[in-house]
């Protein structure tokens, strides 16, 4: 398997790899603008765009946009981030060159009927409310808002449901204007595909496109901070974040084994002290997350609303044991489980495209996977701890919580400190 990269006059990326022995294909094009590319008053706009490619164009009536797809056995769909708005689809190898020609048509010529739009308002602000009926999906956003206050990084990326009714045809034609050039375009497949059929098929579709200079986004600044809402679940919600390394930081990697050893399956710490021996919990995990130029180990779990301050002390408690007592194994054990979870990962043709195009994204090339398993390799013990007494003592936190969490304990009274 080979990954070929190409980029077209106008700035456009192809990127491919050829996978022997498959019938099908992934294949997708990822665009730099989400939620953290949007103005003030454009929260929302990205997923907003997302759900209207669909809704026809000048060519294809919405129907004929799933038929086309749906008609040759394939599978179409798109999904909006902080970083990233993608639209992609899994077709058969013989199909590739369709899905490639419905792909390009849904970005390059959407119609934004009138109508569609506000068909897909209703739709939306039924994807808020849905959310805002999830704990444990909610309390994420309001964590990210208290981690990033005042900044594109910290709104949700579905937006505020005033902002949703207030989109008008003129607003989505502003953004992909200002965010949907050639130079933010990467073509990526994976699969039964033909890197130089794709790269001719990408300058026949958008090689007529004039190149753009690509707006600046804000630069993250990590806040953190209390935030919560009181509300009468069965279950009170915890989240809890500190700052860590974003993904072009050489720690990136220690991070997230840091984050395996400390939360990331039924043999980690947290899960081992919260919930077996304690019982305080039927869920807790963390996590490693990174942007551009920032990121976060979060920690959730969901308990009873009287026992959220034992949780959080437990958890404080166990993070500054790990600083101090972790050992080679737990580390040794968090790198296999970070590798084997890469090395599965990308026996799928869709996880391969999604990586390329992300990589190409972050790096403007796609590593050889023994180049990102020798990074993973390189993190040893020494590095590891010291990097959990940073969290324990240096690194500002966010704290959400949500349900019956009257007498919770804030950031000071846990010995925790914002970035203010």
């Amino acid at each position: 398997m080979t990954v070929e990269l190409a980029t077209l006059s106008n700035g456009l990326r192809v990127v491919t790899e050829h996978m022997p022995g498959l019938e099908s294909a992934s294949v997708g094009l990822w665009v730099a603008a989400g939620g953290r590319h949007e103005r003030p008053e454009q929260n929302g706009i990205a997923h907003f765009l997302e759900h209207m490619a669909f809704k026809g164009t000048s060519s294809r009536s919405a129907l004929q946009i799933a038929e086309a797809i749906e008609d040759v056995g394939g599978y179409i769909n798109a999904y909006t981030s902080r970083e990233v708005t993608a639209y992609y689809a899994r077709v058969l190898k013989a199909d590739v060159a369709l899905a490639v020609d419905v792909l390009a048509d849904i970005l390059i010529n959407p119609v934004f009927e009138p109508r569609e739009i506000e068909v897909e308002r209703g739709v939306i602000l039924q994807e808020i409310g849905q959310a805002l009926d999830t704990p444990d999906d909610v309390i994420f956003d309001w964590l990210q808002e208290v981690a990033y206050p005042d900044q594109p990084l910290g709104r949700t990326i579905l937006g505020p449901e005033e902002r949703v009714r207030a989109f008008s045809r003129d607003d989505l034609a502003t953004f992909v204007q200002e965010h949907y050039g050639p130079d933010q375009l990467i073509l990526s497949a994976a699969g039964a595909v033909d890197h130089d059929a794709l790269v001719a098929q990408a300058e026949a579709l958008f090689g007529h496109l004039a190149p753009r200079a690509s707006a600046a986004h804000e630069t993250a600044r990590f806040g953190g901070g209390d935030v919560r809402r009181v509300k009468g679940l069965e279950q009170a919600h915890v989240a809890l974040a500190f700052e860590s390394p974003g993904y072009r930081d050489e720690d990136m990697y220690v991070s997230q084994i840091y984050s395996v050893a400390l939360g990331g399956g039924m043999s980690s710490r947290l899960f081992q002290e919260v919930r077996e021996k304690r019982g305080l919990c039927y869920t807790i995990f963390a996590q490693a997350g990174a942007y551009a130029d920032t990121g976060m180990i979060t920690v959730y779990a969901g308990t009873s609303g009287n026992q959220v301050g034992d949780l959080l002390g437990l958890t404080l408690s166990e993070m500054a044991r790990a600083a101090d007592d972790m050992t080679d194994a737990e580390v040794e054990r968090a790198r296999v489980q970070m590798k084997a979870g890469l090395l599965m990962g990308l026996e799928s043709p869709s996880s391969r495209a999604e990586r390329m195009a992300r990589m190409v994204q972050i790096w403007g090339r796609v590593p050889d996977l023994s180049e990102t398993i020798q990074r993973i390799d390189a993190v040893d013990l020494v590095r590891v701890k010291a990097f959990g007494a940073h969290m324990c003592s240096a690194a500002p936190a966010a704290l959400a919580l949500y349900g019956p969490i009257d007498g919770a304990p804030d950031l000071a009274s846990l010995g925790l400190r914002s970035a203010a």
